[in-house]
């Protein structure tokens, strides 16, 4: 918080005057003028406030006309700091609420010792004392409170029970007689109108509820409440709860209980779209309550707060935003609004532009709040009507005239209220690419309420695939309400399929989509609310069967369509790295951080980034290339944050930094992941350590099953590590030294040639820069090392046929595989090369993929002019056509006629190199691998 120093004779005379303009500074220096010297100079901070306080009490006013009179003290400095001195609004907002936080804390303090002496203490079931929490809402819980904020509390104690009651036996009551008694108390000290009126309004409508309910809930009552009772609006008042009071009890373990009652309620486990029906009826409520008051009085139409454009909207935009995302993006979750601006910036969901245009609307529409409420000390947010005052607000804010602060305030209340309109789907433009769309609720009048009356609006696929949910029990069993937007939706779909902008075959796609999922209604009400992402979900399930079947296995993921980037941006490892670090940091704070939540959140952001690659690459913005690149970095930063978070939790872990590297080969070596591949992976260590051995055991253990276990939101990778030195009958963990030598062909324990065509692929994906540089020179020796070319030769030729014999092609078609001529001879041409020519030619041994190393090969002359450009841009269509193929669960087998081409070329780049014909037989080499 920015300091601001004060002292009465810095006011510039005109800052003099303009404040003694305000009918509530006249009256506080009248009344309190003697007083006024009691505060402390500078912010009214809680150390200050408590200072003034004691010196009040000090000269004989009971608690509770000193709270009263320390809040005019802390009124008046405050109206100096700000409109004398344009003190930050964080200041204001954090000096009252400090003000309401110290006077509960006194009060409570107060009223609990004078129960204690009439009851005893509270008694919980062990025989522990209970605590009281008080809990401030809205605008208290996030540190927000205007300068006549009423204060929303809720009163919860922590267990049932009796008091211990007086030493004679007397006095003993019931925990929900003395809390009931402790809450009536507490309202005396603070909300009572005296003579020096109030400390602050007390409003206690948000407990369970409302003012039918207890003054005070045991924990347990209100666990219950939020889940068989609890309704969508007050989620949104229970994210910005916060225990403000006993001070005694804040850091106090037992306080955690209560948040896991709460975080359940307010965030929920999935992408969470049905709350938008529950702030459109609450902002409906509140706009219709503000129309009766403004009726026959026109003057109080023009409120900062509640009408269009208003404070209000700003925080509902932002609460909404949070409450949709925070159970998925616990970074999200925060209580103040401008720092709530800043993380939904930060997060993608609002563009930089827009938070910082809504952190200025809200500052300035606070500030003006203020002044409204510093004329008359009114709990009011309406402009006034009379010219003076009005002019006064204007001055007081820096501007001259009231026409130049109209103006400002037009502009951000304009801008407020279209970004809220188009969050809520109300006045917003259509949503979707063909313009026909419309908003969230335009079907609603003609909505069908029986499935007959629906298929008669249908084409005929889709008709007849919806007649099959007339006796289909998810159907039938849906409340009025969902099956109500079950219809619309197929509604809005049917439209498209008439205009031609979908296919039907699209639309009954989507149908069995949906049919699974219809108990969570969330999807349902994302779709609706969401045109955009209805109509990218539809040419996404219309391109390819996988994609269907990918979102059907993590129906969360769609909500990634809304990104209007999803389709420009590539994957950035840094992003994603950083974001998983903010994620897993709110989670500590809030003491959620256990090893379920963080296999779920790793599974939910890799299917995430997996299906943003999916979406660009059905809709043709990427390459094949470029699809491997970045599954192929997605999974190395989902295997850098898995080992960090797994050796942070590791026990027994005898160094903050593991001396451990791993080693990527086959497909994630070189770099060509496709969607679904496993991950060939070799771990090594380099440590000293006498424990060492056992403890990198340990982790990659810990590692593998980080990785592999099925959970709710399924798993993250299958791992391979059959590649590791002498195979699955070696050691998980290698040390470096022996890795070494085992590839490098020193000792009785060496590696066979196919090890060697692995390590052409072979990359280093994590550990120490020093143990990269050693494997890199590792790699580089075995690769260049001499070798029998005949001998070679014979021993890949026959690793080709092992590999043919293991995966025979039926029939007349081709297998852009392993057919002759198809990838896999393409490798082995590469593989050999590599391992018998880099010795002389070092650009063959960087890891560049096959593409890049034929090209290589055939630029140093080792293929003939045009050879190794024709293979490489066969392979590449090979590999193009198998992703397609694999896109839409087909083999990979296709017409021999359609792959001709690619075929002569890979057949022509075979003979160069082998100097036979593909088909050459020949016996396999001793050693050779059965899982290849």
């Amino acid at each position: 918080m920015q300091t601001v120093d004060y002292s009465p004779s810095d006011l510039a005379p005109e800052a003099a005057l303009r404040l003694a303009h305000s009918r509530f500074y006249q009256r506080l220096h009248r009344r309190y003028g003697e007083e006024l010297a009691l505060f402390p100079p500078g912010v009214p901070t809680r150390a200050a406030m408590g200072q003034a306080l004691e010196a009040l009490l000090g000269q004989g006013l009971d608690l509770s006309a000193a709270l009263r009179v320390l809040r005019q003290l802390v009124m008046e400095r405050l109206m100096q700091l700000d409109c004398a001195q344009q003190a930050p609004l964080a200041v204001v907002t954090l000096a009252v609420t400090q003000l309401a936080e110290l006077a509960l804390d006194r009060a409570c303090q107060h009223v609990r010792a004078d129960l204690d002496s009439r009851h005893g203490a509270p008694i919980g079931p062990d025989g522990q004392p209970v605590q009281l929490w008080i809990i401030g809402m809205g605008k208290f819980g996030a540190r927000e409170l205007n300068v006549s904020s009423d204060i929303d509390l809720i009163y919860v104690y922590e267990h049932e029970g009796d008091t211990a009651g007086l030493p004679d036996g007397r006095g003993r009551t019931s925990n929900h007689e003395y809390f009931a008694r402790a809450v009536k108390g507490i309202y005396a000290l603070i909300g009572d109108v005296t003579e020096h009126g109030f400390v602050f309004r007390v409003d206690l409508a948000l407990r369970p509820n409302g003012n039918s309910g207890a003054p005070a809930a045991s924990l347990a009552s209100l666990e219950e409440y939020l889940q068989t009772q609890g309704r969508e609006w007050e989620r949104f008042a229970w994210l910005k709860s916060r225990v403000v009071a006993p001070f005694d009890c804040l850091r106090t373990p037992q306080v955690q209980a209560l948040r896991g009652v709460v975080l359940p309620f307010v965030f929920r486990r999935y992408l969470d779209y049905s709350v938008f029906d529950a702030l459109r009826s609450l902002h409906r409520q509140i706009r219709e309550h503000a129309a009766k008051r403004s009726a026959g009085h026109p003057e109080r139409a023009n409120d900062v707060k509640l009408s269009r454009g208003g404070i209000r909207e700003i925080e509902f935009t932002v609460q909404l935003l949070q409450v949709v995302r925070g159970g998925q993006f616990p970074e999200l979750r925060c209580r103040p609004t401008l720092e709530a601006l800043q993380r939904l910036s930060r997060s993608g969901l609002m563009s930089a532009e827009t938070a910082q245009a809504l952190t200025e609307a809200y500052t300035f529409l606070r500030q003006v709040e203020h002044r409204i409420q510093y004329l008359d000390d009114q709990q009011t947010h309406v402009l006034p009507t009379r010219d003076e005052d009005l002019l006064w607000i204007a001055q007081t804010m820096g501007y001259p005239d009231c026409s130049r602060f109209l103006h400002q305030l037009d502009a951000h209340r304009e801008l407020v209220a279209e970004e809220f309109d188009t969050l809520l789907g109300g006045n917003a433009s259509p949503q979707c690419g063909n313009g026909n769309c419309g908003g969230p609720r335009a079907l609603s009048a003609a909505t069908p309420q029986e499935i007959d009356d629906l298929i008669t609006s249908l084409p005929a696929q889709l008709a007849a695939r919806v007649a099959e949910w007339r006796a289909h029990p998810r159907v039938t069993s849906l409340r009025e309400e969902t099956r109500a937007r079950l219809f619309r939706l197929v509604q809005r779909t049917a439209q498209w399929v008439a205009d031609g902008s979908v296919g039907e075959e699209a639309a009954v796609r989507l149908v069995n989509w949906l049919e699974p999922l219809l108990r969570r209604e969330s999807y349902l009400a994302l779709l609706l609310e969401r045109p955009a992402v209805h109509e990218r979900l539809l040419h996404l399930l219309g391109a390819a069967r996988w994609p269907a079947r990918y979102l059907l296995q993590h129906p969360g993921v769609i909500d990634e369509l809304a990104s209007d980037a999803l389709l420009t941006e590539r994957f950035v490892a840094a992003d994603f790295e950083r974001e998983l670090a903010q994620r897993l940091s709110a989670l500590a704070r809030t003491g959620e951080d256990d090893d379920e939540t963080l296999l779920n959140l790793l599974r939910r952001a890799l299917h995430a980034e997996i299906f943003r690659t999916l979406a660009r690459d059905v809709e043709g913005r990427i390459s094949v290339e470029q699809v491997a690149d970045d599954l192929s970095a997605l999974a190395d930063s989902v295997l850098r944050v898995t080992a960090q978070w797994c050796w942070s939790r590791l026990k027994g872990r005898h160094r903050d930094q593991p001396q451990f590297a791993i080693i990527g080969y086959g497909k994630l070596g070189g770099k060509e992941l496709g969607y679904g591949s496993d991950l060939d992976i070799v771990f090594v260590f380099d440590d000293d350590d006498e424990r060492a051995p056992e403890v990198y055991a340990a982790f990659a253990r810990k590692l593998i099953n980080w990785m592999t276990v099925k959970t709710s939101e399924g798993d993250l990778f299958e791992i391979d590590t059959a590649l590791r030195p002498n195979g699955s009958s070696g050691l998980l963990v290698t040390g470096f030294d022996s890795y070494a030598a085992y590839q490098q062909q020193r000792g009785s324990n060496t590696a066979w040639t196919w090890e060697h065509q692995a390590m052409t692929r072979a990359r280093f994906v994590l550990g120490s820069e020093a143990l990269r540089a050693r494997f890199d020179a590792v790699r580089e020796a075995v690769i260049s090392a001499p070798r029998d070319a005949a001998l070679l030769r014979a021993e890949i030729v026959a690793m080709r046929e092992r590999v043919r014999a293991a995966h025979p092609v039926r029939g007349q078609l081709f297998d852009v595989k392993h057919s002759p001529g198809g990838m896999v001879d393409a490798e082995f041409a590469v593989q050999y090369l590599v391992l018998s020519r880099s010795g002389e030619h070092p650009q063959l041994i960087g890891n560049v993929g096959n593409i890049a190393l034929l090209q290589r090969a055939e630029q140093v002359g080792l293929l003939p002019t045009g050879v190794g450009q024709a293979a490489a841009d066969a392979y590449r269509e090979l590999r193009r056509i198998q992703h397609k193929a694999r896109l839409d669960e087909a083999s990979g087998q296709v017409d021999p006629q359609r792959a001709a081409p690619q075929r002569d070329a890979v057949l022509a780049l075979w003979r160069t190199v082998f100097g036979t014909p593909e088909t050459a037989a020949s016996q396999p080499a001793a050693g050779l691998p059965t899982h290849i």
